[in-house]
């Protein structure tokens, strides 16, 4: 036998023991997985969608963000890491926490955070629209914002519904996009097109001069916070990935290493090409990314760039739509939601799940069209999909720090040995940090109060209809799939 044929005997066995079979085909390489976590990352899209919100906030300083919010991140990685290498199952956060806990406390954290992905796949669309209709020379406008994010759904829809193969295709087609729009597009800007000098990095232009500046950087990390997820999606296929146990773990540190240092680049090549600085924080020049690339390449070059750019909000959208349908079939193969029945249905010419696709098409399409009665919609967005992310990320870091105090010993292909406790406390504490920058009001008195509190009342609303659903609806504990297996059982001796 083969060694490739060994493996995948060994996953089915590992499956097995866990108490699944996949109709899902292991197609997905390790370079594969690795791209979809960091096309989901997507260092363009997260950067491109957030510059200008952070510059205008907080002035060139906004970059250290990134910095900061990648380091907790890593720690949230290696922990999730363990636990893919352990139960690498379809799904991601949901059946880790199944597993670390229990039915109940899975289903809100994967109910968080698929409200939370189908948020993502519409911000990552609607930030884009802006950027689809530029290159396409059309002006811009709410209607043609959401017209554009409708087209990227849509044309995503279509890609996921061809296979896993095809998935994996457009991912490596997609890195390849992000790294030339991330090192090529940067570096050109850093060499012709740079304004400053790296000083620049440390003078706040002014920014936040009427208030202080703490804050203004907190708010500004948004563009930090929203950066750092996408390592997870690596571990949703895992039944789509040989030897996951392996392979996911080291896609999920990669996502974060080269993804972090893609996104420092391009906001760094970004802030330092900004001819007028203070215009951004005024608010003269709301698009000042736009303005560099018009600057640096001229408008037939531009608009080549946006066209490269528009391949990494693509290739993201898909990425996120992949993760959150895997999410959902996951649900429904284990009978924990109304619908499960056809969310757990599959397609055995296309492998993949139609209906939970369908359903990441649907959920966000609805979120992009509802845009259209709210102000400043894509701040607002991003904020709820990055809180409820954050939440879920930090209901399964709990678990596992719970599951540890209660005698969980990692026996995965990957383990931290003595360094998984503080690894898991770190992560954990900047969790929880990300968590209260991102529900902090606006403090613009000038706009109503539901709206300055805006990201803690969505992020309310998902728990109280989780809760509401789990208290008059009996799937949410009905369900008879293998849960809270992690900790030791005590024996009980007559």
């Amino acid at each position: 036998m083969s060694a490739p044929e060994q493996h995948l005997d060994e996953d089915a066995a590992h499956l097995k023991s866990l108490g699944y079979s996949t109709e899902f085909k292991r197609d997905m390489s390790a370079w594969a997985n690795f791209s979809l976590g960091f096309t989901y990352l997507s260092p363009v899209a997260g950067v491109y969608t957030l510059f200008a919100f952070a510059l205008a906030i907080a002035g060139p300083p906004m970059i250290w963000s990134l910095v900061i919010a990648g380091i907790g991140q890593l720690f949230v990685a290696l922990v999730f890491s363990e636990i893919v290498a352990q139960y690498p199952v379809a799904g991601g956060v949901y059946p880790w926490a199944r597993r670390l806990w229990g039915k109940r406390w899975a289903w809100m954290t994967g109910w968080v955070y698929l409200c939370a992905l189908f948020a993502t796949i519409a911000a990552v669309t609607y930030g884009a629209a802006p950027y689809m209709a530029a290159a396409l020379g059309i002006e811009p406008s709410v209607n043609v914002t959401i017209a554009c994010a409708l087209t990227l759904i849509a044309i995503a829809t279509v890609i996921n519904f061809m296979g896993t193969k095809v998935l994996a295709t457009a991912a490596m087609f997609g890195f390849a996009a992000e790294l030339i729009g991330a090192i090529v597009v940067g570096g050109w800007l850093l060499i012709a097109h740079r304004e400053h000098g790296l000083g620049a990095l440390f003078d706040t232009f002014g920014a936040a001069s009427d208030s202080s500046y703490f804050w203004a950087f907190a708010t500004a990390s948004l563009i930090g916070i929203y950066q750092y997820y996408g390592f997870e999606a690596c571990g949703d296929v895992a039944e789509e990935v040989p030897n996951p146990g392996v392979r996911i773990p080291k896609a999920m540190r990669r996502t974060i290493y080269i993804g972090g240092a893609a996104a420092i680049w391009v906001t760094l090549a970004l802030v330092l090409a900004v001819t007028d600085i203070p215009a951004v924080i005024s608010g003269e020049n709301t698009t000042p990314v736009e303005t560099v690339l018009a600057e640096a390449f001229g408008e037939t070059g531009a608009r080549v760039v946006l066209f490269v750019v528009l391949i990494s909000f693509l290739s993201c959208a898909l990425s996120l739509q992949a993760a959150a349908s895997r999410l959902a079939f996951s649900y429904g193969r284990d009978d924990m939601i109304m619908g499960s029945s056809l969310l757990k249905q599959f397609s055995q010419s296309r492998h993949v799940p139609p209906y939970a696709l369908l359903l990441s098409a649907v959920v966000p399409a609805v979120i992009v069209l509802g845009s259209k009665v709210s102000t400043n919609a894509t701040a607002k967005i991003v904020g709820f999909a990055a809180l409820g992310i954050y939440i879920g990320f930090q209901m399964v870091v709990f678990a596992a720090l719970r599951a540890r105090l209660k005698g969980w010993q990692p026996s995965g292909k990957y383990q931290l040995g003595r360094w998984g406790l503080p690894v898991n406390v770190a992560a954990l504490a900047w969790g929880l940090t990300g968590i209260f920058i991102l529900v902090r009001p606006a403090g613009d008195s000038t706009i109503a109060w539901y709206d300055n509190w805006s990201v803690l009342l969505s992020g309310l609303i998902v728990i109280v209809v989780g809760l509401v659903y789990q208290l008059v609806h009996p799937t949410a504990g009905r369900s008879t799939a293998p849960y809270d297996d992690a900790i030791p059982k005590v024996s009980e001796h007559v």
